[in-house]
């Protein structure tokens, strides 16, 4: 009996330590199980992706390519991400002892990219629902999508499309309850426990991050719409609750720019702001020059010297007459089709996607002054409504996505800015290369056809000598002829007030006006051509310094800056002699200068126009420079002598006598180029 006794716990030790092993074994069974279910449905799930991405999507061209790329988004850079996570994790099976630390090692390795391919699919997929609903509601193209998905995919059923849109969804969300099965037959002593644990924690967080993705996606695409309203729409729209809200903002940015509350500093979103301001600048900027380039492209094909008759029957003229039709038939024609091709309209489409990031930016101003005012008063209440949470969280979402995408917009835009400006000098090049061929057989008969490019390049940089010195000779000879800069006719009657203006404010504030001014604003001035004025300030509040604030004697008014230019005021007659009086004082010990002529009309009746004037009444008669004029009376009725009375082409009428002067004989000389 004693033997019996002493037998009889060894007996139940051992059949716990069976029990122990067997169970380990089940847990090693299910845990092995587990681990090949996660790798039988990557192969299924990979290969219904092909078969999207393939068979289906090829059968579907009747659908635009719009609808092709919304629908399956991204689909080709998951099934690059997740092809070589199978091959990876197929790897992982001759292994055996490793393999479930090697398995979840390969879910973090895989995190980041599997994050970004999935966020991006997930964000598009309400999109691509929406169009399987249109779909629906025309029943011969849904029984054609039925057939085509039917055959390929005999599973999907009366579904169709949502069966198929929906898979990588469903995969996403279903690696973490994979990872978890593993674990819960993982023993916690195990080496692979602890790695099975952040794989399951990380695959958790990318379908955190990929749900906060996808609620800023959603969020910005309700800001990013760019509608184009009446105002008769716009005025419908607004009601007691957008009055307030705007009230509200308005009072919350006047308490910031009076320094009464802090504004919030975001430097890393001010600085991403600034750089897209400075790239949809250059966006505009060349947008603008190219459609400049392209009006003047127009212009210049719309002249066909080859079209007029030139009474030569052969020649060379008749060459250049055939080379020309053919550039402007074909050359120029092609290079203008390309250039609206490859420029024109992929810049127009780079403009067209800077709307809707502008569009964001402006609201997430007016999010901010709401999220600013959300913060105090969680700070002075300590909680704040529902509907006010939201709106913190709308500028939270606002504000990340900005943050997040800001930089990769920018860096594309850049890069489409860089390629639309190399294809444009790469089609520049393209026609000068063009046109030289084709009029390779005329430049055969061009006098200097034979000689040497540098010996060319001197002889044309001679010509271009002799021909600026002649220019040169008749600048000098025409300055010669010229009144001196003193002299600006005034409008009659206009002395005094020009006079009250000079006691008022000095000779260096004074302009004078150079052509027509017609004010458009509320503080603009209409003013006319020689109207003199006082200047106050070289630009305008804003600090533009093409307005400037003048006054006129009578009333005050900012006018363009480009149509001014510095008066210089005409000494009367007892002022010169004054002057010569004071100059012959005996204590002087320089030499007497000689004082400057008042100017005066030629004694010839006959003189030149050296200036432009265009008559602003039926009393007065315009000009044009160089044109001969016949004086009738050097002065006006009231004796004034800076108004002539003269004859221009069998007109009558008073010009400004500072306008004309007598004809100097110029020497003789031509224009030659050396043979």
């Amino acid at each position: 009996m004693a033997k019996h006794g002493a037998d009889e716990p060894s007996c139940r030790s051992g059949s716990l330590d069976g029990e122990g092993r067997a169970s380990e074994d089940r847990s090693l069974l299910r845990q092995r199980l587990a681990v090949q279910e996660l790798i039988d449905t990557e192969v299924s799930y990979l290969h219904m992706l092909q078969l999207c991405a393939s068979d289906i999507r090829s059968r579907l061209q009747q659908l635009p390519q719009g609808d092709l790329d919304v629908l399956f988004s991204n689909i080709d850079d998951i099934i690059k991400v997740n092809s070589r996570f199978l091959h990876d994790l197929q790897e992982t099976a001759s292994k055996k002892e490793e393999q479930v630390q090697l398995v979840g090692n390969l879910f973090l390795e895989f995190q980041e990219e599997l994050k970004q391919v999935y966020k991006v699919y997930c964000a598009s997929y309400d999109q691509a629902l929406l169009l399987v609903d249109t779909y629906r509601k025309e029943p011969e193209l849904q029984r054609h999508i039925q057939g085509i998905i039917e055959a390929v995919v005999p599973q999907a059923g009366s579904s169709g499309l949502s069966f198929l849109l929906v898979i990588p969804l469903q995969r996403i969300t279903r690696y973490p309850l994979l990872l978890q099965k593993i674990l819960e037959n993982t023993v916690p002593d195990a080496s692979a426990y602890p790695v099975l644990q952040r794989a399951v924690s990380a695959l958790q967080d990318v379908n955190t991050n990929i749900n906060e993705y996808k609620m800023r996606k959603e969020v910005a695409s309700k800001y990013t719409k760019v509608e184009q309203l009446t105002l008769r729409e716009r005025l419908a729209r607004i009601n007691t609750h957008t009055l307030s809200k705007k009230t509200t903002r308005l009072s919350q940015l006047l308490k910031q720019e009076a320094g009464l509350i802090p504004r919030t500093e975001d430097k890393e979103f001010d600085d991403l702001e600034e750089r897209f301001q400075w790239v949809s600048l250059c966006v505009t900027e060349l947008k603008n020059n190219v459609a400049a380039y392209l009006d003047n492209l127009q212009t210049f094909l719309c002249f066909r010297p080859h079209e007029y008759s030139l009474d030569i029957p052969e020649g060379p003229a008749v060459q250049y007459c055939n080379l020309a039709r053919d550039l402007q038939l074909e050359a120029f024609l092609t290079f203008k089709q390309r250039l609206e091709g490859l420029v024109w309209q992929p810049l127009c489409s780079l403009a067209k996607a800077l709307l809707g990031p502008q569009n964001l930016i402006k609201k997430r101003l007016d999010k901010l002054l709401d999220f600013e005012r959300l913060e105090e008063k969680l700070l002075e209440v300590g909680s704040v409504t529902y509907q006010e949470e939201a709106a913190r969280h709308t500028y939270q979402a606002l504000n990340s996505l900005l943050v997040a995408e800001l930089p990769q917009f920018n860096q594309l835009v850049v890069q489409w800015l860089g390629q639309i400006l190399r294809t444009f000098v790469t089609l520049q090049r393209d026609l000068a290369k063009q046109v030289l061929q084709r009029a390779e057989g005329s430049m055969a008969q061009l006098p200097h056809h034979h000689v040497p490019e540098p010996a060319f390049r001197k002889l044309v940089e001679d010509a271009l000598g002799r021909t600026s010195n002649q220019l040169r000779s008749f600048q000098e000879t025409f300055e010669k002829v010229l009144p001196p800069p003193t002299t600006q006719p005034l409008l009659p009657g206009s002395e005094r007030q020009a006079q009250a203006l000079l006691s008022r404010y000095g000779p260096g504030k004074l302009y004078q006006v150079t052509s027509n001014i017609s004010g458009t604003g509320t503080l603009d001035l209409t003013l006319p051509r020689g109207q003199i004025v006082a200047l106050l300030q070289n630009k305008d509040t804003k600090g533009n310094s093409s307005r400037w604030l003048v006054d006129t004697g009578g009333h005050r008014g900012y006018v363009p800056a480009g149509k001014l230019q510095l008066y210089h005021v005409v000494p009367s007659a007892e002022e010169l002699r004054r002057q010569v009086g004071l100059n012959k004082d005996p204590r002087c010990l320089t030499p007497e200068p000689s004082p400057a002529p008042a100017p005066s009309i030629p004694t010839v009746n006959q003189v030149i126009a050296v200036y432009p004037f265009v008559a602003r009444s039926s009393h007065e008669v315009s000009l044009q420079a160089g044109q001969p004029v016949t004086i009738l009376e050097a002065q006006d009725k009231k004796g004034n002598p800076e108004w002539s009375l003269v004859e221009v082409n069998g007109q009558r009428g008073y010009v400004p006598s500072g306008f004309l002067a007598r004809a100097q004989s110029p020497v003789l000389w031509g224009w030659s180029l050396p043979s």
